[in-house]
């Protein structure tokens, strides 16, 4: 059920993820566009910065749930068994504890907020723009428990997640290079 779920809230993080870069990119090149003809955009700075945070919150959840954020693999499999575990279990309780501190934090400053409007924008609620805070914070709470069964078994297993990428990166580039080697050979004996 977890891995279901995980995979639907992977794809939808993603998918919001590629629209709001593309929101933003498009908003970048056209007040560029407009500040070389001599008519900059009094919206740009403003939205280009909200729309850069939603970003950065949406892709923090998509890294939670692929456990891609900052970690350290390395120091934590340095750990015998079974405090290992206890790290891990420390470590996962004060990062949900943060997160739950940002999400009320958050819902406090949206009560702050209530009633004003973005400055060049004014039919834009604040509100609106700042909901991101809570909601990402909610989110990453989410993405983190969705990942933790995997997160657990692996670590429990002594496998980094840092390493096996990296290891697989490897791998392809080797393989890239012994094809391109044997495409060469292979040329230079049909000459």
């Amino acid at each position: 059920m977890f891995s279901s779920l995980s995979k639907i809230l992977e794809s939808v993080l993603e998918w919001i993820v590629i629209t709001l870069m593309i929101v933003l990119t498009t908003i970048v090149i056209v007040a560029v566009l407009f500040r070389i003809f001599g008519n900059s955009l009094s919206w740009y700075d403003e939205v280009a910065a909200i729309c850069l945070a939603w970003v950065t919150y949406f892709g923090a959840g998509l890294a939670a749930l692929k456990r891609r954020h900052i970690g350290f693999d390395s120091v934590l499999l340095a750990i015998p068994m079974p405090g290992r575990m206890v790290a891990v279990t420390i470590a996962e309780i004060v990062v949900l504890g943060f997160f739950l501190v940002l999400a009320w934090a958050g819902l406090e400053v949206l009560a702050v907020l209530e009633g004003d409007y973005l400055v060049s924008l004014t039919w834009v609620p604040i509100q609106f723009t700042q909901s991101i805070i809570p909601i990402g914070a909610i989110l990453f709470i989410i993405c983190e428990l969705l990942s933790l069964p995997d997160y657990w078994r692996t670590t429990a297993a002594g496998i980094s997640l840092e390493h096996a990428e990296i290891e697989e990166e490897v791998e392809n580039e080797l393989k890239n290079a012994s094809e391109m080697e044997a495409a060469k050979l292979k040329a230079s004996s049909e000459k």
